[in-house]
């Protein structure tokens, strides 16, 4: 069977093959090793599985058939954690030594040779009546599949079914792992060591190897004489390469020019870093060990940040993280490299380095450079990551590894902080109960209720850690206290923010534990900068911290509805940024409504310049959660290279909350949040799920008209604008903070007339104008509206940049100042566009159109110099695009 054939290789939709209407991945097992000499990763994922109820016995059906008419199924359970490191008895192999057994195994296929399809021996020649697993996968070299031995772990016996457990001890491997997978929350640590256990058992004798094909979106596999999915082998190892030029990971070199990896939160999301099931249905755990140089700090999703222990034998460090929620496997997120911790304060030789070496090339020689040891100890926050982890790990009694550092996580006093004590809604987590499957849910625990602020770190390259410390650290604590305020009780435990390098395809992505920032968000000022040089920064954090509700803990269950998660966190921004900055509810209303009408512009001008099809927030419609008989599935439009870079689910999902917090009354819309979270923590929704309990929660909608099907109407299924928003945006383009600016405008305007027509011979003198100071956001107004003009002089266009300091002001104000200067051919600003290009590359897309279509050579050949510049490290993505515009 080859599903591809069936694929139109025209569309732009994204197939999702996994079958997971028969047979769910509820716990992975990662082993990997990072390569930075060949840009790969190599190692093994084992699968806990578990068949769905009521599957049928042979599934023939094509699972890249498309959406049919049954929802996808599978309920929430496995809830594990833990490492690799606790060497059991009767395991027989330490997890180094199966590593060199299993990730070592020749991969004679290389990338280029195997485009497509990559197969076991005898792959062709197995039964069709076999029963297939699909995973989705892609840019991977799969070396080997085979069946886990788990019966030669010693500890089986103590899950072996009972009489009365209903499971059949005709197969006590299958009976062993569907009790464990069942193992109640209360027993996580057991249960993790199991799983840990069971992962590095030896492959099954007489038989354990599958058959298995590879094709462009899937993997599947197949075990000789098994036709049904309650017959499949419950624990898979899967022995793999990703390749260098995969989607899921990017390989790159950071602002300091030290190498690194990450996940790339691509279209694709995972599969070209392990096998899974991508579908938001497949919830599971997992737990990872990660092996890197010893000079590298691995971050990853992971409730505890991981103290790394060394590998005698390779030298490098091996690096545990585990989760116990069950999360889509989309939301697994790797960063290794060669990151500094940002600590509270930065010590003189720090401060001296970043302040003398104004490249971060010349910062990374120095720091590379023999005996900078010592100063390198200062950068690296309580202690060297080498010193922590010289010998053995630390024990509790029970065996336990302990995976905190009390000096290693910052817990900042909200005493010191100064943060209002405002709750939007007083209410305590009582009289609803959680609905979702077991695991250990923070939403239960007395104590996670007045943890306003979770412990964090953040981290980044030593040439951005000042910038980092005067933004990032600083504002972190309030937004995290401003998010409890208006949220509740925060979904995870911890927090890691990295800085990642400057070819990041967006300003921000959250991920379960572990936040990515781009360095565009970071202050252009110093220490002492003052609020208004925060509002990027602050807002972005604020903008991330919300997934944690709205796009994590309640996940979309179709991924063609992003505006559930990205227009939640849209909206959420504003009223959490306006928190922190402890802002009166008139300060707050002001700066929301300055911010709604440049959403309002930009969403505009994106629907003018969009296709129909990419403006609709439900394109599935009335078949969105529909699925295939199998469980598999497309994602409509998800590798249109357009709908990368469109931000219509940001913005007309933010909108379409806006106009039903309008329908109610004060704060009980957050309110009504609170409520939402409560009742659908750890789960997946549709729109209609927020959609129908909201018209409960408030009957005047419905009686006022407001029903779910003009909801969809007006705002989900159907592109364009609704009416309600035209008539909005022309309230908001006369509030008090927006007719400030028009009143600048016109001064820039007179002053640009007075210029008009001078003779060259004869200088004469400027008028003194007393231009009033502005928000960062009346600043990125004032420069739209001055974009609308025909004609700016250049006279004009000096003073503006002299007296904004445009070329230090954030980066949403230095675009919109790049969009100024390649219109009017500033010529002697031209510096301030190729800066921009080069270091704000997740904004700059847009800019490099502009300077093509200008048709001025010096434009044209600064947007080529620029692109052979950035082209090694600007997200593929992104590239593709702009050498479309350039080339």
């Amino acid at each position: 069977m080859e599903p591809d054939k069936d694929l139109n290789p025209d569309t732009d939709d994204l197939p999702l093959r996994a079958n997971t209407n028969h047979i769910l991945v509820r716990h992975y097992v990662l082993d990997l090793t990072v390569h930075f000499d060949r840009n790969v990763i190599s190692g093994s994922v084992v699968l806990f599985l578990e068949p769905c109820s009521g599957s049928g016995a042979a599934a023939e059906d094509d699972p890249g058939a498309g959406a049919g008419t049954k929802e996808a199924g599978g309920r929430q359970v496995g809830f594990v954690c833990g490492s690799h490191d606790v060497d059991e008895e009767g395991l027989g192999e330490t997890p180094t030594t199966t590593e060199k057994k299993l990730g070592g195994i020749g991969l004679a296929q290389t990338a280029a040779e195997a485009e497509n399809i990559q197969s076991s021996h005898s792959w062709e020649t197995t039964s069709d009546g076999d029963f297939t697993l699909f995973l989705d996968c892609c840019d991977l070299d799969v070396s080997k599949v085979e069946e886990v031995d788990v019966a030669s772990v010693s500890a089986t016996s103590l899950l072996l079914p009972s009489e009365r457990s209903g499971v059949s001890s005709a197969s006590p491997q299958a009976a062993f792992i569907q009790n464990l997978i069942a193992m109640p929350s209360s027993r996580w640590r057991p249960k993790q060591q199991l799983f840990s256990q069971c992962s590095r058992a030896i492959g099954a004798q007489g038989g354990g190897s599958l058959h298995f094909h590879r094709d462009r979106w899937s993997l599947q596999v197949r075990k000789k004489g098994v036709a049904s999915p309650q017959e499949f082998p419950r624990a898979l190892r899967i022995c793999y390469e990703t390749r260098p030029a995969g989607g899921s990971v990017r390989w790159t070199k950071d602002q300091d020019n030290r190498v690194c990896v990450y996940t790339a939160g691509s279209p694709i999301n995972n599969r070209a870093l392990f096998p899974c099931q991508e579908p938001p249905v497949a919830m599971s755990t997992w737990q990872a060990t990660v092996r890197a140089p010893s000079e590298c700090v691995v971050l990853m999703s992971g409730e505890e940040p991981a103290v790394p222990i060394e590998d005698a034998d390779t030298r490098s460090l091996i690096w545990n993280y585990y989760v116990t929620m069950p999360m889509p496997a989309s939301t697994f997120t790797l960063a290794v490299g060669h990151w500094r911790q940002v600590t509270a304060e930065n010590p003189p030789a720090l401060e001296r380095l970043v302040r003398d070496k104004t490249d971060c090339g010349e910062a990374a020689k120095l720091w590379a450079a023999p005996g900078e040891r010592a100063q390198a100890d200062l950068m690296s926050g309580p202690s060297s990551i080498s010193e922590v982890v010289k010998g053995s790990p630390l024990k509790t009694g029970s065996g336990d590894q302990i995976t905190h550092s009390d000096s290693a996580i910052c817990n900042s006093s909200l005493e010191d902080e100064g943060l209002s004590e405002t709750d939007y809604s007083g209410m305590a987590n009582d009289g609803i109960p959680c609905s979702h499957d077991d695991y250990p849910c923070r939403f239960t625990e007395q104590s996670t209720r007045s943890q306003r602020v979770i412990p964090h770190r953040v981290f980044g390259p030593v040439c951005l850690l000042q910038k980092a410390q005067i933004g990032v650290l600083q504002l972190l604590p309030r937004c995290l206290a401003a998010a409890h305020a208006v949220l509740g009780v925060h979904p995870f435990p911890r927090l890691d923010v990295l800085i990642v390098p400057a070819g990041f395809s967006s300003l921000g992505m959250a991920s379960p534990h572990i936040m990515f920032l781009s360095q565009s968000v970071l202050c252009a000022g110093s220490l002492g900068s003052g609020e208004n040089d925060l509002t990027v920064c602050g807002s972005r954090i604020c903008h991330e911290i919300a997934h944690s509700w709205f796009g994590l803990v309640i996940g979309a269950r179709d991924w063609t509805e992003e505006w559930i998660s990205e227009g939640f966190a849209t909206y959420l921004e504003d009223i959490i940024w306006a928190q922190a900055q402890q802002l009166s509810l008139q300060e707050a209303a002001e700066q929301c409504d300055l911010k709604a009408l440049l959403r309002w512009r930009r969403l505009s001008d994106e629907l003018q310049n969009s296709e129909e099809a990419l403006q609709i927030l439900r394109p599935n419609m009335e078949n969105t959660g529909q699925v295939s008989e199998s469980g598999s599935s497309t994602v409509k439009h998800g590798l249109n290279p357009d709908k990368t870079f469109m931000q219509v689910h940001y913005l007309k999902g933010y909108f379409l909350l806006r106009f039903l917090a309008s329908q109610v009354e004060g704060k009980r819309f957050i309110d009504f949040f609170r409520a939402f979270v409560k009742k659908y923590h750890g789960q997946l929704i549709l729109s209609q799920d927020f959609l129908r309990m909201l018209l409960i929660t408030f009957p005047n909608m419905e009686r006022k008209g407001l029903t779910l099907s003009a909801i969809y109407a007006d705002w989900l299924d159907r592109p364009g604008i609704p009416k309600w928003l035209y008539e909005r945006s022309a309230v908001w383009s006369q509030a008090r903070l927006v007719e400030e600016v028009k009143a600048e405008v016109v001064k820039w305007i007179l002053l640009s007339q007075s210029h008009q027509g001078k003779g060259r011979k004869r200088k004469r003198t400027e008028p003194k104008v007393n231009y009033k100071e502005v928000t960062s956001e009346q600043l990125v107004m004032l420069l739209e509206l001055l974009l609308e003009e025909e004609e700016l002089s250049g006279a004009t266009l000096c003073t503006l940049q002299r007296t904004y300091h445009l070329q230090n002001q954030d980066a949403e104000v230095k675009h919109r100042w790049c969009e100024l200067v390649i219109k009017h051919a500033y010529t002697q600003a031209y510096g301030d566009v190729e800066h921009f290009l080069l270091h704000d590359q997740a904004m700059g897309v847009y800019l490099y159109g502009e300077l093509m279509v200008q048709e001025d050579p010096k434009q044209q050949a600064l947007a080529r110099r620029c692109l052979s510049l950035v082209q090694e490290e600007i997200d593929q993505s992104a590239r593709r695009v702009v050498e479309e515009m350039v080339l």
